[in-house]
């Protein structure tokens, strides 16, 4: 007699033995999560430390302008401020040049009546007035020298020609009086009493006090400085360059398109050397004078590249360890569920045969039985035993034994193929079928299928005369609504299996199983059951 079942398994292990490829399927995917969140973290962090970095970087243009355009401010102030202060001299050089009876006066008093007010910085080169005809006619410094001529310096040119210029602030040009220094003029037009052209009143500038304010301005090793006329002539250049003094650079696009206002900034590539700069500038007021200060980028940002690099590293070093740590925790989850799966697996198969075990056997049935008392339908059970199957084993060995049992168990599985079919051995060279939504004669139409390929199996380690292999099998039938219980069902299967062997073997016995009456044994011959019109339900 067959021992008794064991005791029904809680629900969630019955779906951890019986369905467990797909429950770790499932979860084992889920540890990816874990490397694609650290991904996921790594790579938000690596935008925010761009974000930050580019912030920074926006910061130190910012910072470098702001400093560049109050460099221009400062310059432009002392050059407006002094040449203010030029210009009341020359003013009041201009009001006694005009009066008649300065030049009845001799020489040593008429200069010092036209230029007492004439400063005498550092950087003025002279006070002058000149005639109508363009000859010196008297000079703050010494005697006059009556053998040089004015008539072609454009400081003449343009207070000759147009009787409201003003202050005008010449081109640089080299001084034919003081050894071809370099200077600039600041003029004024003397009048005639009838208001035609007398001759200038002129301050010569020495350039070298334009450099020296823009060489106290630090523009790092590839910036630049320069004062320009708004005609975009050259004054000043830092870094100096004596023969950029003088050049008209207003044909140059970044000059002449960039520039517009009285003051402003822009960032642009130098058509000289291609550096790219930020370019502040600013109109002296009063003056024809532009000051533009501009340091090169890579200078701004050669500290901010150094901090980028460093924080950078540190970043993407961190990003890499947390998404290295993230996937090796990943896969280690994985193969961890994995291998708790594969676990599960073998616990619920049978090594030999690969099909599910008793435990799990008795897990199915529970569950089947619970579906089939709610819906009403019929379950079948199929015993099948091994007929001689010791005396084969004795004979022949265990190895031949072993082969006989994997090969009727792929046998039977074939047969019962559907997917909520079970086989399972249940023990020795016992083999149980579970068959849910199966009446009566379906379940005995497989079973007679399965003796019918059992006798066929032909086993390699079996010699050709031992007559060939043959199965008994039981079969019973209940509607679980009606009530009873799986272990029941089981014993009315073991009944119908054991009254198969006392019949002969090599046959199907099945009996139809209520509570409320003993089993009713119906005999089947496998002749019984070989009309191909039965199919299985």
């Amino acid at each position: 007699m067959l021992n008794p079942l064991l005791a029904i398994r809680h629900r969630l292990r019955h779906l951890e033995r019986t369905h467990g490829a797909a429950v770790s399927q499932a979860v084992g995917n889920r540890p990816f999560l874990t490397g694609i969140a650290g991904t996921l973290i790594a790579t938000a962090m690596a935008g925010l430390t761009l974000a930050t970095l580019y912030s920074g970087r926006t910061d130190a243009l910012n910072h470098a302008r702001e400093t560049s355009a109050n460099l221009v401010l400062l310059i432009s102030s002392d050059i407006a401020r002094n040449v203010e202060i030029y210009d009341l001299s020359l003013q009041e050089i201009v009001h006694r040049a005009q009066e008649p009876a300065v030049w009845q006066m001799p020489d040593e008093l008429r200069r010092t009546m036209l230029f007492d007010r004439a400063t005498l910085a550092a950087y003025l080169g002279g006070a002058y007035v000149v005639d109508a005809q363009g000859m010196l006619k008297a000079t703050q410094q010494g005697p006059v020298n009556k053998t040089v001529k004015f008539d072609d310096r454009d400081y003449f040119i343009v207070q000759q020609r147009d009787p409201h210029a003003g202050l005008f602030v010449s081109h640089p040009y080299r001084s034919r009086l003081r050894g071809h220094e370099l200077s600039f003029a600041l003029s004024r037009r003397i009048d005639a009493p009838d208001g035609s052209f007398a001759g200038v009143a002129l301050l010569a500038v020495r350039i070298a006090y334009l450099q020296r304010l823009l060489d106290k301005v630090s523009t790092g090793d590839a910036g630049t400085a320069a004062i320009l006329r708004d005609d975009g002539t050259v004054l000043a250049r830092k870094p100096f360059v004596e023969g950029l003094i003088g050049t008209n650079v207003k044909g140059i696009p970044l000059y002449a398109d960039r520039r517009t206002g009285t003051a402003g900034s822009y960032i642009d590539y130098s058509p000289v050397d291609h550096v790219q700069r930020i370019y502040s500038y600013e109109h002296v007021p009063g003056t024809p004078l532009v000051v533009v200060v501009a340091p090169a980028v890579d200078d701004v940002l050669t500290l901010w590249r150094t901090r980028s690099v460093i924080a950078g590293g540190l970043t993407f070093m961190l990003g890499a360890i947390v998404v290295l740590v993230c996937w090796t925790l990943a896969f280690t989850l994985r193969d961890k569920v994995r291998a708790q799966a594969r676990l599960a697996e073998l616990a619920a198969t049978d090594p030999l045969t690969k099909l599910s075990n008793r435990r799990t056997l008795d897990l199915h049935l529970d569950e089947e039985w619970r579906r089939a008392r709610r819906n009403g339908a019929p379950l079948s059970v199929l015993f099948i035993d091994i007929d001689y199957f010791k005396r084969l084993n004795d004979t022949y060995g265990h190895a031949a034994g072993d082969e006989v049992l994997a090969a009727v168990a792929d046998c039977i599985a074939s047969v019962a193929r559907r997917s909520v079919d079970m086989v399972a051995r249940y023990g020795g060279e016992e083999f149980a079928v579970v068959l849910p939504d199966t009446a009566s004669n379906a379940a005995v139409h497989v079973a007679e299928k399965i003796r019918r390929v059992v006798e066929t199996l032909h086993v390699r380690q079996l010699p050709p005369d031992h007559g060939g292999l043959t199965v008994s099998i039981g079969v019973a039938t209940c509607r679980p609504a009606d009530g009873g219980t799986p272990p029941e069902l089981v014993a009315a299967a073991d009944a119908q299996l054991y009254a198969a062997k006392a019949a002969g073997r090599n046959q199907v016995k099945s009996a139809e199983w209520t509570q409320a009456q003993a089993p009713t044994d119906e005999v089947h011959d496998h002749a019984d059951h070989a009309d191909p019109a039965k199919r299985h339900a």
